[in-house]
């Protein structure tokens, strides 16, 4: 019989304990895109078609944004681990002026792709729809930084359950102001997808406000608040963020940048191609978020470990997270792959639609195993500051080759809407191997240093 040795299965458990509310939170996003998307398709197939397009768009910026918010957890993770209390408590606040920095320029960014919205070639029909949808979504975008960057302190301090009862209030107020938004029931006007939009601003407003209250009101949050009070900013400690999560910004943002890219091309297509696909990267969805929340809590506790020097642990934590993810990725591709049919009909009635997204799941089934190991050694890095090699090694995979080879499979062979998608997993094979290799380099190279 195969006996697992202590030393994984101590991480396992540890993992698993700070990870599954980190998990419950994601799914909690996941399972509000999958209302959101569910409401908005039985409303129209217009409708659906605009809402993925605009949420792709606005994905790379979300998901830019989280990526930099990151930059704090080994900062603060690595004074934790020393149990350094008011230092905690100081690069806390550092991060929201580094977060609200980065917040600012991304919101100009989406508010000069607004104003040339009717230029990124989407059918025009839609353009009513995405527009005043756009709007509601670009005015969340603050609300959605600041809840960032209250997550990432409460997560790298092991209070991984405040933000994932923040995202649940959050996520049940959502998805009862869409379903009498969007269809106008009793005295609320019926709005459609804008409905959807506004929902969407008042429930992000709402979880930062309950995230504050969390924070103010939990005994735990109190021991760093000497150092959050009495420390002035350090511009030091910015910059050390910045420095770190610009890199992890940029590489989130072009792995983003590939999908958000993909759905143009999908627009190109049609409006068919382009609500099947936006039904795709919801699903595809489930399983990312699920893998980032175990990366998230394996870097969290490589964070720590790095702060005191054990990189031996750091070494056995990402092993350990890589093991668990690969289980997870099993699961979830088989679960997937027997209740297509299902999945398809819960979003839409359209035939036509269910029959496209029924062989797009060929491309996103071909990719987990990658997705899976790129999150893990992308989270290990963040966890040991590693970061800036993430530029290159994203650029390569997402820019150099799933981009382009969405193209020519899609419109150069003449694939269609699978040939769009199968740009894809390339791009996420190349970064998992890169990934991978440049943090055992990494790891070797300390673990050498410390026996020597």
């Amino acid at each position: 019989m195969y006996h697992i040795p202590e030393k994984y299965l101590s991480n396992y458990k540890k993992i698993i304990r700070l990870g599954t509310p980190i998990v419950i939170g994601q799914l909690g996003n996941v399972i509000l895109g999958f209302v959101d998307t569910i409401m908005v398709g039985h409303y129209s197939a217009d409708a659906l078609s605009a809402s993925g397009f605009v949420n792709n768009l606005f994905n790379l910026g979300i998901i830019t944004l989280l990526g930099f918010s990151y930059g704090a957890t080994p900062v603060i993770g690595a004074y934790f681990g020393r149990k350094e209390k008011d230092n905690v408590g100081a690069a806390f606040k550092d991060s929201l002026w580094a977060n609200s920095i980065a917040g600012a320029t991304i919101c100009l960014i989406y508010t000069i792709i607004y104003l040339n919205l009717h230029n990124l070639g989407q059918p025009e029909g839609l353009l009513p729809l995405m527009a005043p949808y756009f709007l509601t979504l670009l005015f969340s975008l603050p609300f959605t930084t600041l809840f960032n960057t209250l997550k990432q302190f409460t997560d790298t301090v092991a209070a991984t359950k405040t933000a994932m009862w923040v995202i649940m209030i959050g996520n049940i107020t959502n998805i009862l102001l869409n379903y009498l938004l969007i269809y106008g029931i009793s005295v609320f006007p019926e709005m459609g997808l804008t409905g959807a939009g506004f929902a969407t601003l008042i429930s992000r407003i709402l979880m930062v406000l309950v995230f504050v209250v969390f924070i103010l009101k939990e005994k735990r949050f109190k021991e760093f608040g000497s150092g959050f009070s009495n420390r002035g900013i350090e511009n030091h400690e910015i910059m050390k963020m910045c420095k770190i999560g610009t890199p992890l910004a940029l590489q989130m943002g072009m792995e983003t940048a590939s999908f958000s890219l993909a759905s143009l091309l999908m627009g190109w297509l049609g409006a068919t191609e382009l609500a099947a696909f936006q039904v795709m990267c919801i699903t595809g969805s489930l399983c990312f978020l699920v893998y980032y929340g175990i990366g998230a809590a394996a870097s969290i506790r490589i964070s720590h470990y790095k702060g005191r020097g054990e990189w031996k642990n750091v070494k056995v934590t990402a092993d350990a997270a890589f093991h668990i993810i690969m289980v997870v990725a099993l699961i979830l591709s088989v679960g997937i792959a027997l209740s297509q049919r299902q999945l398809a009909m819960l979003f839409t009635s359209d035939t036509v639609i269910q029959t496209m997204f029924a062989s797009l799941l060929i491309p996103m089934l071909a990719y987990q195993v990658s997705d899976g190991v790129q999150v893990n050694y992308a989270n290990a890095l963040r966890g040991i500051a590693v970061t800036k090699p993430l530029i290159g090694y994203a650029f390569l995979a997402y820019i150099c080759i799933s981009l382009p080879s969405s193209y020519i499979f899609g419109f150069v062979f003449e694939m269609g809407a699978i040939g769009v998608a199968m740009g894809l997993p390339l791009g996420l094979t190349t970064a998992a191997l890169l990934y991978y290799f440049r943090f055992r380099k990494e790891v070797a190279e300390r673990i050498l240093n410390t026996v020597s």
